[in-house]
C-alpha cells in the first residue's frame, strides 16, 4: 500500500483528532468487559419505549461462534455478546464452545443451519476457511453477521461488523505528531503484532502514514505474537538496540503487558508509549499515571455484542433507528478513539481485561 497524500489521508481518517474523540463515533453500542456485570450493553426491553426497536418483538434464535477465549480481548467478544443477549427477552442465544479448530467450527455453523437459528453472528478463526459454510448459511435463508474478520465473498454475510486496524494506525500516529510534532529528530518505535497478518499490515501503514504528517517516521520496529511473552521479548531486544526513544507505540495492549514489564527491567523511562486495543489495565495505568503509558487506542471488543443486535434488528424487520434508511446497512466500521488521561473515565467501564 503506497503511502497517502496529506489530502488522500485526511478523506480516509475523517476529522482530526480533537474532533474524533469529541464524536465517539458508533463504537460505545455496547459494554465488554468480562468483569463488569453492571455495564450497559444496550436498552433492555423491559425499559423500551412503545414502537422503540428495543420494544419486545417475535423471539429471535440467534447461533453464535467465536474462536477459544485465549486472551482478555477475545474473552470479551463472548462475554460482551452473552450479555447484550441477556438484555433482551426476545432472543434466544446459542453460543457454540469457543475454538481455534476451524474444521470444528465449520461443524458447529452446520448445526446451525440444520437447527434452522434465525440468524448466525460469526467471528470466524479464518475468515477464508469459514467463508463456504457462511455461504450455505445465507443460501438457506439465514442471515450471517460477519464480526472482525472478513469472509472472502461479500455475499456470505448480510453484514459485516469491524474494528478500523488502518485507523488504529491513524489515531496512534496522530496522537505521537500532536506530542511530537515540533521535535522533527525525535524517534519513534513500534512494537507490531503478528506481521504476517492483514491487520497488522493495516496498523503500520496507518501509523507510518500519519506520522509522515508531521514529518516523523518509524525510525525502530520489532514485531511480536500478540502475546505477554513475546511482547517482553521483542520489547527487551528493541531497548538494547535503541539507547533513546521518545515514543513507542504498542499493537496490543494483552502484549502490552509483558511490554512493559520489559521496559520497567530496563529502567527506561525517557519516553511515553501508547497502547492498542483498549484494555482496563492499560486504563488504569492511564489513570494513575504511575509511568510511560500516556495513551491507548481503541480496537472494540463489542463488536459482536454490535452483531448481537443487529442480527435481531435483520429478523425482526427493524432498521437502525437513527438512521432514514429502512435496511440494516450492509457495513459497519467502528471507530479506533485514542484514551488519554483527559477521558479515560468515558471509556474504562466497558474496557476488557488483559
Amino acid at each position: 500500500m503506497k503511502s497517502l497524500r496529506p489530502t488522500t489521508l485526511r478523506r480516509r481518517v475523517g476529522a482530526p483528532l480533537v474532533a474524533g474523540l469529541a464524536v465517539l463515533a458508533l463504537a460505545a453500542c455496547a459494554g465488554n468487559s468480562a468483569d463488569t456485570d453492571e455495564a450497559d450493553l444496550g436498552s433492555s426491553t423491559n425499559q423500551a419505549e412503545s414502537g422503540s426497536n428495543d420494544e419486545a418483538g417475535d423471539t429471535v434464535v440467534i447461533g453464535f461462534s467465536a474462536p477459544q477465549a485465549d486472551h482478555g480481548w477475545m474473552a470479551s467478544i463472548t462475554e460482551s455478546a452473552r450479555k447484550v443477549a441477556e438484555q433482551y427477552d426476545d432472543v434466544e442465544l446459542r453460543v457454540a464452545e469457543g475454538t481455534n479448530d476451524v474444521n470444528l467450527q465449520i461443524s458447529q455453523v452446520e448445526t446451525f443451519i440444520n437447527d434452522k437459528v434465525d440468524a448466525i453472528v460469526l467471528l470466524p478463526f479464518d475468515g477464508a476457511a469459514m467463508t463456504p459454510v457462511a455461504l450455505q448459511a445465507m443460501e438457506a435463508g439465514i442471515p450471517v453477521i460477519n464480526v472482525d474478520r472478513e469472509f472472502d465473498d461479500p455475499n456470505a454475510a448480510r453484514v459485516t461488523v469491524l474494528g478500523d486496524n488502518y485507523g488504529m494506525g491513524v489515531s496512534a500516529g496522530q496522537y505521537i505528531c500532536s506530542q511530537l510534532g515540533d521535535q522533527p529528530d525525535a524517534v519513534v518505535a513500534e512494537i507490531a503484532g503478528i506481521d504476517s497478518l492483514p491487520l497488522t499490515q493495516d496498523r503500520s501503514q496507518g501509523f507510518e502514514d500519519a506520522l509522515g504528517e508531521c514529518g516523523l517516521d518509524v525510525d525502530a520496529r520489532q514485531a511480536a505474537e500478540f502475546t505477554v511473552e513475546s511482547g517482553e521479548e521483542v520489547t527487551a531486544n528493541l531497548l538494547q538496540a535503541e539507547p533513546e526513544i521518545d515514543a513507542i507505540w504498542n499493537h496490543d495492549d494483552d502484549q502490552g503487558v509483558g511490554v512493559l514489564a520489559a521496559i520497567e527491567n530496563a529502567g527506561r523511562d525517557e519516553f511515553f508509549m501508547v497502547g492498542g486495543a483498549g484494555s482496563a489495565n492499560a486504563m488504569r495505568s492511564i489513570q494513575a499515571d504511575d509511568g510511560v503509558l500516556q495513551a491507548t487506542v481503541v480496537y472494540p471488543s463489542t463488536q459482536a455484542a454490535d452483531g448481537i443486535k443487529l442480527a435481531r434488528l435483520l429478523v425482526q424487520q427493524k432498521a437502525m433507528g437513527d438512521l432514514v434508511e429502512v435496511e440494516v446497512p450492509r457495513t459497519v466500521q467502528l471507530y479506533a478513539p485514542v484514551v488519554t488521561a483527559d477521558n479515560v473515565d468515558q471509556f474504562i467501564d466497558s474496557a476488557f481485561e488483559s
